[in-house]
C-alpha cells in the first residue's frame, strides 16, 4: 500500500492506469484532494479510496483506463462516515450509490464549488470476475459486451453499506492487508450482482455519452423535486429525446421506471428524515408532498420493508 502526499499519489495513479491528469497542480489543489489510498491487486484488480471537498468548479476529460484491457470500473459513491455532520456544515452529499461503467469508456469528470465526494473505486478484469459468476454469466452478459458502451447505477444496500464501513474504517497497522482488501471488495460486488440480478430482464443497447448526460439531467431533476412530480412532457424535453427512448435507457440504467424511481428516492429521503432529523411520520410525509399519510405509510412499506413508524425506532438501517 503506498503512503504518499495525496496531490502526488493522485498524479501517479492517474498516469499509472492509462488516465493521465490533463490539469495543473494549482487546479488539483482547487479539487480538495484530502486523502487517497492505493491498494494494488493487479492483475486481478485495483482498489482507490478518496475522498475530497472541492473549494471550485472544476471538470477535466478522463480519457479511457487501460491498466486492466478488459474491465469494469466499479464506484461507490458517497459513502460517508457521517452524513449529518456534513449537513450540519452546509454540506448536502449526494445519497449513496453504486456506478458500474466499462474501462474503455471515457467520460467528464465535473465536481460543483463544495461538492463532498468519498468513494471507492474497483477496477476489476472481466475475466476475473467471470470466475466468481460461474453459470450466472450470462445473466449479466450486457456488462462484458466490449462492442457496446453502458452505464449501470444501483441503490447502495444495507449489505454493501456494512461492508463499504468495514473497508473505511480498518487501521492502517492490519495483518494481511491485501487478503481484508480483496474479500471485503469481492463481497460488496457480490451484493451489487445479488441486487443487479433482481431487475427486471431487458434488452441492452447501446449507449453514448449525450444519451447518458440526458438521462442523468433527467435523474438530477427528480431528485431536486422530492415533493411533487415533474410532468413527463417535460422529462422529454430536458433528456433531448422521444419519450420511448427515454423511459428505455432509463430502466437500463437505474433499473426502474420514471415513477417508480421518483417514488423510491422520495421513500429513502423520508426514511432519513425519520432516521437523522427525527422528523414524525406525518412531518417527514408532509415535507415530500404527501397528503395521504395512509397512502405514505403503505409506500413507505413496499420500499423498505416496514411502517414508517417501526423505521423511525430502528438503528444503523439507513445506508451512509
Amino acid at each position: 500500500m503506498k503512503q504518499e502526499n495525496p496531490k502526488e499519489l493522485m498524479f501517479n495513479l492517474a498516469s499509472r492506469i492509462g488516465t493521465p491528469l490533463n490539469m495543473s497542480a494549482a487546479a488539483l489543489d482547487s479539487l480538495g484532494l484530502r486523502n487517497i489510498k492505493v491498494i494494488d491487486l493487479l492483475p486481478d484488480m485495483l482498489i482507490m479510496i478518496r475522498s475530497v471537498l472541492a473549494k471550485e468548479d472544476l471538470s477535466f476529460e478522463r480519457n479511457p483506463i487501460t491498466i486492466i484491457k478488459n474491465g469494469l470500473m466499479i464506484s461507490f459513491q458517497n459513502v460517508f462516515d457521517d452524513r449529518q455532520a456534513a449537513a450540519n456544515n452546509g454540506l448536502q452529499p449526494e445519497r449513496a450509490h453504486v456506478r458500474i461503467t466499462p474501462l474503455h469508456l471515457g467520460s467528464t469528470v465535473r465536481f460543483s464549488k463544495e461538492m463532498q465526494l468519498r468513494q471507492i473505486t474497483i477496477l476489476i478484469d472481466m475475466n476475473f470476475l467471470k470466475q466468481f459468476l460461474g453459470k450466472d454469466e450470462s445473466r449479466f452478459h450486457y456488462l462484458f459486451d466490449l462492442e457496446r458502451t453502458f452505464w449501470i447505477e444501483e441503490f447502495m444496500s444495507p449489505e454493501i453499506a456494512a461492508l463499504v464501513d468495514e473497508v473505511l474504517s480498518v487501521n492502517e497497522a492490519i495483518l494481511l492487508p491485501d487478503f481484508f482488501y480483496k474479500l471485503n471488495c469481492m463481497g460488496m460486488i457480490y451484493y451489487l450482482f445479488r441486487n443487479l440480478s433482481r431487475r427486471e430482464a431487458i434488452s441492452h443497447q447501446h449507449m453514448n455519452v449525450v444519451e447518458i448526460d440526458g438521462i442523468y439531467r433527467i435523474r438530477n431533476a427528480m431528485a431536486s423535486s422530492l415533493d411533487k412530480s415533474i410532468p413527463i412532457a417535460h422529462l422529454v424535453k430536458l433528456s433531448g429525446m422521444n419519450e420511448q427512448k427515454l423511459r428505455k435507457l432509463f430502466m437500463q440504467v437505474f433499473g426502474k421506471g420514471l415513477s417508480d424511481y421518483h417514488q423510491h428516492i422520495r421513500i429513502i429521503e423520508a426514511a432519513r428524515l425519520l432516521k437523522e432529523e427525527n422528523l414524525s411520520v406525518s412531518e417527514a410525509g408532509y415535507r415530500l408532498g404527501f397528503t395521504n399519510l395512509s397512502y405514505f405509510g403503505r409506500l413507505f412499506e413496499k420500499h423498505m420493508g416496514m411502517k414508517p413508524k417501526k423505521w423511525s425506532g430502528k438503528v444503523d438501517q439507513l445506508p451512509k
